[in-house]
């Protein structure tokens, strides 16, 4: 439900809007797809998904602000986003 996810740090009633639309209505479908899976699905639904919609997932997922993931993970998800941008 976007209720649902609209109560999860990070996640915005356009974002749970944008994750519904790929099948993804609960913090638990958020967690067990994880991060990148997450990612590659909006963006395979808007390929002009940005970085911060990755970095808003992940911190969703580890339940902190996205802007304190730390600098290494950083580093992966940027990694990750360049790959499949």
């Amino acid at each position: 439900m976007e209720n649902d996810l609209t109560e999860v740090l990070n996640i915005g009633k356009e974002t749970a809007r944008k994750l519904n639309e790929v099948g993804i209505d609960s913090y638990e479908t958020l967690v067990h797809l994880g991060t990148e899976q997450v990612f590659k699905k909006l963006k395979s639904k808007d390929p002009n998904t940005c970085i911060n919609l990755l970095y808003s997932v992940e911190g969703a997922i580890e339940g902190i602000k996205w802007n304190q993931i730390s600098k290494e993970r950083k580093l992966e998800l940027t990694e990750f986003f360049r790959n499949n941008s």
